[in-house]
């Protein structure tokens, strides 16, 4: 399998994983650590991606748990 198909499956199960998992509503640190881990488990499934495609999809996946508008959270006023 092409390595653009192999990185689209990879950042496809991130997503579903990050989804799954409630990461969106942890602390930065605990994202970081989360994401980290979660790299780890996806080069271990898919171990033809090489590491600038893992640090593409940390990078990815860590801008994706930090959305446009935060989660949860009240306006101040």
């Amino acid at each position: 399998m092409p390595n653009e198909k192999l990185l689209a499956r990879a950042r496809d199960e991130l997503f579903s994983h990050i989804n799954r998992c409630g990461v969106l509503q942890a602390s930065d640190e605990d994202k970081r650590t989360w994401m980290d881990e979660t790299i780890d488990y996806i080069a271990e499934r898919y171990p033809d991606l090489g590491d600038q495609e893992l640090d593409e999809l940390h990078n990815v996946g860590m801008r994706f748990c930090q959305p446009a508008i935060p989660h949860g959270l009240q306006s101040a006023n």
